[in-house]
């Protein structure tokens, strides 16, 4: 059956993150079906300076921010956001004639979907990738249980409830949505994958570029990605002594930026470890494999929160997919994905101790490096790659185009 499908998102390509390569993977598969994508960007996109751009093959219709007011009572901001978008997505709509709305998070996407595609008469799914109200508690704008929460939730749930279907990346998510009163039969998992083809079997190290970095001779426990306090990076730096003590040629490297940058950077030399932390700042996306190449144990150090434990990250695929050894706090959305002891080692979360301690015990056991390795790249294989994933889209999507 051929799809017409318009797509509702927070932002897109060219902006990097770890949503826009999710829907960049996901509407690069669908096309591969012989399904028509359309993608409308909602206000928060920044850096459009045209109402339609091409990025990589792929269409974008831009929606243009409202007016900037004066001291707005708190919501305005957003029910302006969700206004402008609905106007663009009605616009949208009437020129492409789609035949489903798929919105993704956040719930800013969802309303605006929801009121265009019942004057359209267009059926509406609604893809859950975290919740809103947990996004902001992260951002640290808002606290769990306050009242800004609270109302934030219920805007969530409305969503829910209203859409024709909804998907979701996760068995966690999917039970949180599943408690709120939704059948089992309207929520299905999209799990997050990688493009397999996209990914080698990790490299030999640049020599160069590791004694240009001060690296050389040593073990390099890593982190590449954006440093966000939930990321629990300060927990890595906090299991660093324990870890010198018996492997002294221990080095850390932290490759990108983000919100902890300046306070992972004090806390480096309060410990005295300045000299032992290596931070790069953000390099180009183009040079990213490199500096992977150079870490011996990739670690995952999550605290333990709603949104970890609930949500599945991307990093871990894509490092099983390089072959990649790596280290992971037990939190929810890491035990969805990595099978202790088989694919990497889970410790603790929020224990710098049993994080030294699975460091030191994965560089301790060198003869099992090659078959973790191996199990990780086929995990990803078999379960974890994007023409798998998407496909689990077809039966809801014409399902509810033949009903429309």
């Amino acid at each position: 059956m051929k799809l017409r499908i318009l797509h509702v998102l927070d932002h897109s390509i060219p902006l990097h993150s770890g949503y826009t390569f999710r829907t960049q993977s996901i509407l690069r598969e669908q096309r591969r079906l012989g399904w028509e994508t359309y993608h409308v960007t909602s206000p928060k996109h920044l850096g459009a300076t045209a109402p339609e751009e091409t990025v990589d093959g792929l269409h974008f219709y831009r929606t243009s921010a409202p007016a900037a007011g004066g001291a707005r009572l708190p919501g305005l901001g957003e029910i302006a956001l969700m206004r402008s978008l609905e106007r663009r997505l009605q616009e949208v709509a009437e020129q492409v004639r789609p035949q489903l709305l798929h919105a993704h998070s956040p719930v800013l996407n969802a309303i605006p979907a929801l009121r265009v595609g019942k004057r359209l008469g267009i059926p509406v799914v609604y893809e859950v990738r975290a919740f809103w109200e947990d996004a902001a508690v992260d951002h640290g704008t808002t606290t769990e249980g306050s009242l800004r929460y609270r109302l934030t939730r219920r805007l969530e749930t409305h969503a829910l409830r209203n859409a024709d279907h909804v998907f979701t990346i996760c068995q966690g998510l999917r039970g949180d949505i599943v408690a709120r009163g939704l059948g089992e039969d309207k929520v299905t998992v999209i799990p997050n994958a990688v493009d397999i083809e996209a990914f080698d079997v990790g490299g030999e190290p640049d020599g160069a570029l590791k004694a240009q970095l001060g690296l050389a001779g040593c073990t390099v426990v890593g982190f590449i990605g954006s440093f966000y306090a939930y990321e629990g990076l300060d927990l890595l730096l906090q299991s660093l002594p324990a870890i010198l003590a018996q492997r002294p040629e221990v080095r850390v490297l932290l490759v990108g930026g983000g919100p902890q940058d300046a306070a992972l950077k004090a806390q480096a030399r309060q410990l005295g470890l300045a000299d032992k932390v290596v931070f790069t700042g953000r390099v180009p996306h183009a040079q990213v494999q490199r500096y992977y190449d150079l870490v011996d144990v990739l670690a995952y150090p999550r605290h333990s929160m709603r949104l970890t434990e609930l949500v599945t990250p991307l990093k871990p695929l894509e490092a099983m997919a390089q072959g990649r050894l790596l280290v992971a706090s037990d939190v929810g959305g890491h035990k969805e994905l990595i099978r202790h002891n088989e694919t990497g080692l889970l410790f603790k979360a929020g224990s710098a101790e049993s994080l030294a301690q699975a460091v030191l015990q994965l560089l301790a056991q060198r003869e099992r490096w090659p078959h973790l390795r191996q199990a990780g790249r086929q995990f990803v294989e078999m379960e974890r790659n994007w023409r798998v994933s998407v496909a689990r889209y077809r039966k809801v999507y014409e399902s509810l185009c033949k009903a429309a």
